[in-house]
């Protein structure tokens, strides 16, 4: 017996047949279910009668404002539409797709795919950041920022994978700052343009430390003028003498992070510095593997915060 393996056009078709098989109204059963009764979310009263149905979802009408809602109102899956196509399109996000390659397999428009994909990952951003114990690595990345997309540029326009104008870390840089634990627990910062400084981690950094943790970083001086202020506990790795670890102590698990990303990075041919955040924390939600099919998706984004 011959054995062919379908190209990439056929495995598209036979996805989206499987998608088409699946029973009408899953995606909003699974709204449903996750949500729960939700809460107002225009004056937060918990007190709420149902109002009917609109789109396939329940509406609710608020005792307190007499405003009505649906399990989505106030989340950023709020207006969005095809909502039969979700589920397909979050295994599109799972598998890290293009959005035009995301848009032909579930059928609609680029600028669709495009919404969806932000809107999705922002609903996932909405839950807490983990909270990091024990030894915790830190270390920033540098993008070269980049205005994709934009019809008004602020400087020069310039070719798809420019160079900065100088050597070095400038303000031509977008600042990526990533702590990791030893349990792989993780948190990304986008701070802006430029050399991270003692403030923006007091700023982003400080509110997920606990306050036990042993902070290990390279020797720049930001870092230890935080450690001092916050006063936790702090050890340097001077990388720039060739010293990669000392013992348990070291920045690898964290500049490991730095390299997957900007490799699973360049799928996308360049990314706005607008939605940085949004594609490392997109990166964050599939490097810690725990979110692995569409439906666990949905949940979190749909979830009450």
């Amino acid at each position: 017996m011959i054995q062919r393996q379908l190209s990439e056009d056929q495995v598209a078709l036979l996805q989206r047949f499987v998608a088409s098989v699946e029973q009408p109204g899953q995606c909003l059963r699974l709204i449903e279910e996750a949500a729960g009764k939700p809460q107002c979310p225009h004056c937060g009263c918990e007190k709420s009668h149902r109002c009917g149905q609109a789109s396939g979802l329940q509406r609710y009408r608020c005792v307190t404002c007499r405003r009505s809602f649906n399990a989505l109102t106030g989340t950023p899956l709020a207006r969005l539409r095809l909502r039969d196509k979700w589920l397909q399109y979050l295994q599109c996000l799972i598998e890290s797709t293009p959005v035009r390659s995301a848009a032909m397999r579930v059928a609609v428009a680029k600028s669709t795919s495009f919404r969806w994909r932000h809107r999705f990952i922002a609903a996932l951003l909405r839950a807490p950041r983990p909270q990091l114990s024990g030894i915790v690595e830190a270390d920033e990345t540098y993008l070269l920022e980049s205005q994709k997309g934009s019809r008004h540029l602020d400087r020069p326009p310039r070719k798809r994978g420019g160079k900065a104008s100088r050597r070095g870390i400038s303000n031509e840089l977008d600042c990526i700052l990533v702590a990791r634990d030893r349990n792989r627990q993780t948190c990304d910062f986008v701070t802006g343009r430029g050399p991270v400084s003692a403030s923006q981690l007091v700023k982003h950094l400080k509110p997920v430390l606990a306050p036990d943790v042993l902070l290990v970083t390279d020797a720049a001086k930001a870092y230890q003028a935080f450690a001092k202020q916050a006063g936790i506990t702090h050890e340097a790795i001077n990388v720039r003498a060739g010293i990669r670890a000392r013992g348990a102590l070291h920045i690898q698990g964290v500049n490991g992070w730095h390299g997957r990303f900007k490799t699973w990075l360049r799928r996308f041919n360049g990314v706005a510095s607008r939605y940085l955040e949004n594609y490392t924390g997109w990166r964050c939600v599939l490097d810690a593997d725990v979110l692995t099919t569409p439906r666990q998706w949905l949940h979190i984004a749909v979830a009450p915060t």
